[in-house]
């Protein structure tokens, strides 16, 4: 559910990129960050390990649209990829209004994007929540990649729920499906937020 501030005319939506390690999730934010305009970003905070994983999240407070009299911010979190940071993509989860799954497109990841989706399933059920009550989309980033899974396959193992979603395919470091990504996901949370999405300017 979306933290609305009606004091200050603001609403503040959070939108988690979740997926296995090193998967591009990061990869999203850093390009997002450098291409938006400096009004219409806040700092990224980025904690990583010393092999350049997240540890904890990327924090990017973007600001967008006006709808109906109120400024919207996307709060965009990353959790990290690595099994044993459980406990850390839980709390990060907390709150969640919208979800990027980032799924690693070579078929050596295969097993892991399936593992780190079920265990998106797990997360969300802490929660009392399912991926029916969350808006989310995938992305099956690294397509530049040799040896990367045909879309078909990786479709039938992520996306093949009774309700198919968006999917986008991504090179995130070169910015390649990048904002389609964000801006199809920050339409899906405005929506389930109110209703149709109307009234946005």
């Amino acid at each position: 559910m979306a933290i609305i501030n009606h004091a200050e005319k603001i609403i503040n939506f959070k939108i988690v990129y979740y997926g296995p390690g090193v998967a591009g999730k990061t990869a999203n934010l850093q390009y997002i960050h450098r291409s938006l305009p400096q009004a219409n970003k806040g700092n990224m905070v980025s904690l990583a390990t010393g092999d350049d994983r997240t540890i904890f999240f990327d924090f990017l407070p973007v600001s967008a649209l006006t709808v109906r009299g109120f400024d919207t911010r996307f709060q965009l979190y990353t959790v990290p990829g690595q099994v044993h940071y459980n406990m850390t993509r839980r709390l990060v989860l907390r709150g969640v209004d919208a979800l990027v799954f980032v799924a690693d497109s070579q078929w050596e990841r295969v097993k892991d994007n399936v593992e780190s989706f079920r265990n998106l399933e797990e997360n969300l059920r802490e929660y009392g929540l399912t991926l029916d009550d969350v808006p989310y989309v995938l992305q099956y980033n690294k397509r530049d990649l040799p040896h990367v899974a045909p879309i078909e396959y990786l479709e039938f193992l992520l996306n093949r729920r009774p309700r198919r979603v968006p999917f986008f395919e991504a090179v995130a470091v070169e910015g390649k499906g990048v904002f389609d990504t964000l801006n199809t996901i920050s339409r899906m949370a405005l929506a389930q937020e109110f209703g149709d999405g109307k009234g946005a300017a």
